[in-house]
């Protein structure tokens, strides 16, 4: 991700070096900048541009300027934030699993190991910082990596890199030890401001975490919202699960998920619950007509995307609603979660019932139907007498017609290229 150069801090200081002082004054500036609010109050490209503005001010020859950011995440073990005079920020997520060798061989590793400040040249140990691609291809003599060490949790670091052959001075690195401590700071709230919103949004969605952030945390605090419903169910899974090993079963199901979620937040909707092999999610929106749509899309998705590929067979089946549900905080004490409870949760969950024992792929309520409004024609099946509700309900099939079929196995088409 490129992002433009930070414009605050005056554009004349931008190329400007005057000779560092090694007394504690040049660095003071710095610290100061780091501790308080303008510095709190911008992001991460402001915050790496504005101390390499700052370095360079002061007369520290910094060419490259590089934050290696470890967080908790499900997809990232960290982030790279790289600045150099006069270019874009650079910011790039670290995916698990991606480490290279010369990763694992350079200054910045070992910085991250022995929680100690590494200086390393163009040969010698650590020497392969100048493959990585934050690095690569700039002339880069001296790279002195100090890390960032927080209070728990993994080490992050800055690296400093210069073009200078003789290195940084002396003066230089007085000036980048005495800064690293407020630095540090600095980018610890962040991490962790993060990693907060980053585990609040992964394990209850984002919706659900703006509730939180908000305030609405009390037991009880429960507000009546107006939405689709989509309930999935895998087919099968009880004879699947009996027959493979643990860990076979739980790598089944990730791939089930994967191909289930991305069709469901895609589509403007959030996960709910998972409930073992079956998915609750829910579409809050602006209209009756938008949520439903958003919810019928997230069906024909799923569907396409559970068709069986790459020697894997997926059944599923889909149950649409459309009502009031009741959303907030059930529990007790300090243990409490967001859930979903009313009588259109439960009748989605009975619609889903007909669909398993009727084997059928896709099932709507007349309230869904009427909610989408989008004048396709639905199939009926009739009614059902659902358990817990008095009045039999009228149930209807998302009718395949021709151009319906032709959509389907476009989207199907369009998602196994994707794959390939």
């Amino acid at each position: 991700m490129l992002l433009p150069l930070e414009d605050k801090y005056a554009a004349s200081v931008l190329t400007e070096r005057r000779t560092p002082s090694s007394d504690a004054g040049s660095a003071s500036p710095i610290i100061e900048w780091l501790a308080g609010d303008d510095c709190h109050a911008t992001d991460e490209a402001g915050l790496i541009s504005g101390l390499g503005c700052r370095l360079r001010a002061v007369g520290v020859c910094v060419d490259r300027l590089a934050l290696h950011l470890m967080t908790l995440h499900p997809q990232y073990f960290g982030t790279s934030i790289a600045w150099t005079a006069e270019e874009p920020v650079v910011i790039q997520g670290r995916q698990h699993g991606t480490a290279t060798l010369a990763f694992l061989d350079s200054a910045i590793s070992q910085a991250m190991r022995t929680r100690k400040t590494v200086v390393a040249g163009r040969s010698g140990i650590g020497a392969s910082w100048q493959c990585l691609e934050t690095f690569a291809g700039r002339d880069l003599a001296q790279v002195i990596v100090i890390p960032l060490c927080n209070s728990d949790g993994p080490v992050s670091t800055v690296a400093f890199a210069t073009q200078s052959l003789t290195g940084f001075t002396v003066d230089e690195r007085q000036i980048l030890e005495r800064i690293a401590p407020a630095l540090r700071n600095a980018c610890e709230l962040r991490t962790l401001r993060q990693v907060g919103n980053t585990m609040l949004d992964t394990y209850i969605g984002p919706y659900t975490a703006q509730r939180i952030r908000a305030g609405h945390i009390r037991q009880g605090e429960v507000e009546s919202i107006d939405a689709a419903l989509l309930l999935c169910d895998l087919r099968g899974f009880t004879e699947l699960s009996n027959r493979l090993r643990p860990q076979e079963v739980m790598q089944f199901l990730n791939c089930y998920f994967d191909r289930v979620v991305p069709a469901i937040t895609g589509s403007g909707g959030e996960v709910a619950k998972f409930m073992g092999d079956a998915v609750l999610a829910f579409f809050p929106g602006y209209s009756a007509e938008w949520a439903a749509a958003s919810a019928y899309n997230a069906a024909m998705e799923i569907l396409a995307r559970t068709a069986e590929t790459d020697d894997i067979k997926m059944r599923v089946g889909i149950a649409l609603h459309y009502g009031e549900i009741n959303y907030g905080n059930l529990g007790s004490g300090g243990r409490l979660d967001f859930t979903l409870i009313g009588p259109d949760v439960n009748l989605v969950s009975r619609i889903q019932h007909v669909c398993s024992e009727e084997s059928h792929q896709l099932l709507m309520s007349r309230a869904f139907m009427e909610a989408q409004n989008d004048g396709t024609e639905r199939l009926p099946i009739g009614h059902r007498k659902l358990k817990g509700f008095e009045k039999p309900v009228e149930l209807f099939q998302g009718a395949l017609s021709a151009d319906r079929a032709l959509t389907f196995d476009l989207l199907r088409s369009s998602i196994n290229s994707a794959r390939t």
